[in-house]
């Protein structure tokens, strides 16, 4: 009887240790991963980081529906920081202890603030759309990620327009940069006076104060300079109030080219027809009927389970935050699928690393993303308003690749000079 109960006791025991394998990879299987959004939800920035916050936790709910990242769910941690870089250094340590394995502030001053930080801690940092535009250097920033179009970028890819507009010969031309006055509008100077210096066109530096009410002045004294373009760093409601001084200056809509921070809000507020000629720089398809969306209206807002209001999917900056968060859950995708479960951040990097041609399905330009270009390739393109939608003005592209990357080496040795 004694052998017998051994025997018994021996097969359950083979056959518990049978299952404990199992039983861990369903654990494994059931553990998310964890994306970090600390974003100006209330202030400065809320007229995009409301939107992209949507947009992101749509695109994960859509994927959790099918099985989520090689079967881990995904989830999107969401907090306000004001636009404070105490609260956005806050964030930080909350969502690092919760298990982030990717931080995103959108707010190029907590960005900036934070990067030494993250690169001690060898943590991922995106920064889409803000922060450094030197940190597409992969060999500095290892751990930043300023995927798509720099401001720099975006800069660039203006003047290559205007140029191609110029019979290709800047020469002489008049450009009035005109931004609002902090780091955000500040970012593309570095970029338009060394193009001028190449090119020989005439740069003059118009700056308007936050909140971006009031920019009397400023047109006052573009009138006077008579350019051929100006090229406006703005951003939502200071589009309407840029259009309102532009007419009682004279200055006709079709010399205005911005950059992506332009939705139908604000088109609306300006009168679709007066804005007609309006041109930008976008990484991202200006339309809304892209099948991703189209599947999110139909799977999620159809049956009442969308993450917001749903006439936020139908605007630009809806489209801005899937084009953001498409690659990096891709990324995530082939860091599982490569390298293994658990997701760490170096993991994580390497992903992110091996993006090639990656477009969502022609939702936005495509990026290659290499251990040397963080910003994989920078490609965006020019849209015009056309008095009733957005037209392509020209194909993905990237533009004075080499003046782009000059700046950025030399921002990089800087950096790497103080943060050994």
């Amino acid at each position: 009887m004694k052998s017998r109960l051994l025997s018994i006791a021996a097969g359950l025991g083979l056959a518990a240790a049978a299952c404990l394998p199992m039983q861990a990879l369903a654990q494994a299987q059931s553990q998310p991963v964890k994306f970090a959004l600390c974003f100006d939800l209330t202030k400065v920035s809320f007229f995009l980081a409301v939107p992209e916050a949507q947009a992101a936790r749509d695109y994960a709910q859509l994927l959790n529906q099918k099985g989520g990242i090689e079967g881990h769910p995904i989830e999107v941690m969401v907090q306000d920081h004001g636009n404070e870089v105490q609260r956005g250094i806050e964030c930080y340590e909350k969502m690092k202890r919760d298990g982030a394995v990717t931080f995103d502030f959108l707010s190029s001053p907590i960005t900036k603030a934070l990067i030494p930080r993250l690169m001690k801690e060898n943590n991922v940092l995106l920064s889409s759309f803000g922060g450094r535009s030197d940190a597409i250097d992969g060999d500095v920033f290892k751990w930043i990620f300023p995927i798509g179009p720099t401001y720099w970028g975006q800069a660039a890819t203006k003047v290559q327009y205007i140029k191609n507009k110029s019979g290709n010969n800047l020469r002489g031309k008049k450009i009035a940069f005109m931004y609002v006055d902090f780091p955000f509008g500040q970012e593309p100077i570095p970029m338009l006076k060394t193009l001028a210096a190449r090119e020989g066109f005439d740069l003059q530096l118009f700056p308007h104060p936050l909140p971006g009410n009031d920019q009397a002045s400023a047109w006052t004294q573009i009138r006077r300079f008579n350019p051929d373009w100006v090229i406006a760093w703005n951003f939502a409601a200071m589009h309407p109030v840029a259009a309102r001084e532009m007419k009682r200056n004279g200055i006709p809509m079709d010399k205005y080219i911005t950059l992506s921070l332009i939705s139908e809000s604000d088109i609306a507020a300006m009168g679709a027809d007066n804005a007609k000629g309006l041109k930008r720089t976008i990484n991202v398809v200006g339309t809304h009927d892209h099948p991703l969306k189209q599947e999110i209206v139909k799977e999620l807002y159809d049956k009442g389970k969308g993450n917001g209001p749903r006439e936020t999917v139908f605007t630009t900056y809806y489209n801005v935050g899937l084009a953001v968060y498409a690659p990096i859950f891709e990324a995530a995708r082939l860091a599982i699928r490569q390298f293994g479960w658990p997701i760490t951040p170096d993991k994580m990097r390497r992903g992110l690393e091996s993006l090639r041609n990656y477009d969502a399905n022609g939702l936005m330009g495509p990026v290659t993303v290499t251990a040397k270009d963080h910003g994989g390739g920078g490609k965006t393109r020019i849209e015009m308003w056309d008095g009733a939608k957005w037209q392509p003005e020209s194909d993905w592209i990237s533009a004075y690749d080499d003046v782009v990357w000059d700046l950025a080496k030399q921002g990089s040795a800087e950096f790497a000079k103080t943060n050994p």
